[in-house]
């Protein structure tokens, strides 16, 4: 079918007129600050905590999304099968974050030699040294710096996650290292950074003047809180932090104190956080779409 000059003309006019309005749209989304709920654990005066609700705007271009342990598999069946799950949804908030101007740091802990010949993992690399105001976690554990629980700041964890949470039912999972690189779902973009340094996540925000950091992946009872680029460390830096309450997990077995199920105990630790290191939103406030629910949680 021949389509004649004046057709053609109308029809890339229509092409161009779309791709102006998404440019536009995309620019305008950049330049949004992103409007923020957090939610925090305020204690009373009869010693209970109580949920406070706060509206925040943070700059895009000043906040990093530092993505935890999102790992390729788990020695814990039930918690790879939760990563899976999590993952692509994880993956749509970080496009549009991305877009808004937010930088992303994939932090996957102990495999970014996966990752040496990446861009990613170079540009973590070659930021310029930045000193920090507080000494990094010196701790070992697992191989790395780690931010271990802190009496000066917070109680003990609500949960017993002393024989490491595995959830399945029936027979445990036996521990062992099951993960080799990040889970594929979630894509790295040129502009991303990786790594699991502490002191590199610290140049990466210094290089940038990022103030705000948000975290999301697994687990917060233990990585998430714990590790040298997580939320323990971030707080002690002097960052505005704040947790992504719906993509995030815990490692919590329901045969182990308190007896509840495993979703009830990971909101326990959402609420741990709350009350004793920073606040929590949900992805909503990123995205204008539905928090993520994980299907196994038919409360």
């Amino acid at each position: 079918m021949k389509i004649s000059p004046r057709s053609l003309g109308i029809i890339l006019r229509a092409v161009l007129t779309i791709e102006s309005i998404a440019m536009t749209s995309h620019s305008l989304a950049a330049d949004k600050p992103l409007q923020l709920t957090l939610r925090s654990r305020v204690e009373s005066q009869a010693g209970t905590f109580v949920p406070s609700e706060k509206k925040a705007e943070w700059d895009p271009k000043k906040t990093a999304l530092i993505i935890c342990d999102m790992w390729d598999d788990h020695w814990c069946k039930s918690a790879a099968r939760r990563v899976g799950e999590m993952a692509g949804p994880l993956n749509e908030v970080v496009k549009v974050a991305r877009a808004r101007g937010v930088f992303i740091i994939h932090a996957p802990s102990s495999v970014t030699t996966f990752y040496k010949e990446t861009p990613q993992r170079k540009l973590a690399q070659t930021a310029p040294f930045a000193k920090t105001p507080v000494p990094l976690a010196t701790a070992e554990r697992w191989g790395t710096n780690w931010c271990w629980t802190d009496p000066r700041h917070e109680r003990v964890l609500p949960i017993d996650d002393s024989d490491m949470g595995c959830s399945c039912v029936g027979t445990k999972c036996t521990i062992r290292e099951a993960w080799k690189r990040q889970i594929a779902t979630i894509e790295l973009r040129p502009d991303d950074a990786l790594t699991d340094s502490g002191q590199e996540t610290w140049n990466l925000l210094t290089a940038r003047s990022i103030d705000n950091v948000i975290l999301c992946g697994v687990h917060l009872n233990m990585c998430v809180l714990g590790r040298p680029f997580a939320i323990r460390q971030m707080v002690y830096l002097g960052k505005n932090v704040a947790l992504m309450r719906d993509f995030t997990d815990s490692m919590y077995n329901p045969e182990r104190p308190p007896g509840v199920d495993h979703f009830t105990g990971h909101d326990l630790v959402i609420e741990h956080v709350e009350k004793h290191w920073c606040p929590s939103f949900t992805s909503t406030d990123i995205t204008s779409q539905p928090p993520f629910h994980f299907a196994e949680d038919h409360r």
